[in-house]
């Protein structure tokens, strides 16, 4: 921007020149009878009424100018975007007004039309999406296994290793079943199916348990209060680590992809111990593209959290510690739908609109 100039000449201010605000109109007035689509118009309107334009450019250099200089410009300079302004807002009407037209045209239905024959049926992705991981543990020698949706307190927290006191069991993140102090809640996790499975079955055991899950989050494109997960849980003598990561590299290749590369890193959960998140390689760009969009250009997607069951939760359930050994996981089902099927907001899989589900086809 000019500093003040007491000794003012219109013609040494180029960007405020009569000639040069001008051709500045006629460019834009060009390029907005040019547009043959919203989206061209878009680029006009910014190229020629945004904030970096010749004309926004030159109003911000009035500023600059003595008191007796700054009428004369500014009326000159208002008059050049008003004119500017008055044609975007015909072109867009005239626009608008042809996408209606088209969109008549071309999605008119007829509804008195007899229809061939009866469109196919598409179960949910989600569905789908669950039996696949659910064949690959039953692959695996695993038994799956259910839980109820409304649980009872203990089950869903005290025999899961978490304190009195832990934030996860407030009204902020839990739905508690009227009355409040009755101990029964929606399930914010499959992880219950742990400690019932261990009740009812005992040590050894090899489950899988997917099922609803309810957490008081907002719905947007990445959370919802209703969601899907599948538990796992093995517990046997002299099971490690080890064990963990090739269950769940076996899992990631059968649903992203063979070849993949998996990692996890340090993480805490009241119920495992040591806790860990499980990622895997990016299986769009295997971890050589900086841009992207799938994983960040980081090369890795956080899937999962898993680790070694707590000894706490395995004397809860009646297992001796000391010669069982333990690991368990929890996967989200929507996030492993989202990444496999390159979804953007999960606001789509939940809307119920049957033109989502057929792109997914139909399977048996």
């Amino acid at each position: 921007m000019s500093g003040p100039n007491t000794n003012y000449d219109p013609v040494e201010v180029s960007a405020l020149d009569p000639e040069a605000i001008e051709s500045n109109v006629t460019d834009a007035l060009a390029a907005i009878t040019a547009a043959k689509g919203l989206d061209e118009l878009k680029a006009a309107r910014i190229a020629h009424a945004g904030e970096k334009s010749p004309l926004a450019l030159a109003n911000r250099e009035i500023g600059a100018l003595p008191p007796s200089a700054k009428a004369e410009a500014g009326k000159r300079v208002g008059q050049a975007r008003g004119q500017v302004n008055k044609a975007l807002a015909s072109r867009q009407a005239e626009l608008e007004a042809e996408r209606d037209e088209r969109i008549l045209v071309e999605e008119a239905m007829d509804l008195t039309v007899r229809p061939d024959r009866r469109p196919f049926g598409h179960r949910h992705p989600l569905t789908l999406t669950a039996e696949r991981m659910a064949d690959v543990m039953v692959g695996m020698g695993w038994e799956i296994a259910e839980g109820p949706g409304v649980e009872a307190e203990w089950f869903n927290f005290d025999a899961l290793n978490f304190d009195k006191d832990h934030p996860a069991r407030q009204m902020q993140d839990t739905f508690f079943v009227d009355p409040a102090d009755a101990g029964i809640v929606l399930r914010t996790h499959t992880s219950p199916g742990q400690a019932r499975s261990l009740l009812e079955r005992g040590a050894p055991l090899y489950v899988a348990v997917p099922g609803k899950t309810f957490r008081t989050d907002e719905l947007d494109a990445t959370h919802t209060p209703v969601f899907h997960q599948m538990e796992g849980l093995a517990i046997d003598e002299g099971l490690t680590m080890a064990h963990l990561k090739g269950t769940l590299d076996r899992l990631a290749s059968a649903l992203f992809g063979d070849g993949l590369k998996t990692r996890l890193r340090p993480a805490y959960f009241p119920f495992t111990e040591p806790s860990a998140e499980m990622d895997f390689q990016c299986f769009v760009c295997r971890g050589e593209d900086p841009d992207c969009r799938t994983c960040g250009g980081t090369g890795w997607i956080e899937w999962g959290g898993c680790g070694m069951v707590n000894h706490n939760v395995l004397r809860a359930c009646g297992v001796d510690p000391e010669r069982y050994q333990g690991f368990a996981f929890g996967m989200g089902i929507e996030r492993s739908l989202m990444f496999r099927n390159h979804l953007a907001d999960m606001r789509e899989i939940i809307e119920g609109d049957v033109r989502f589900n057929a792109q997914f086809g139909m399977e048996i």
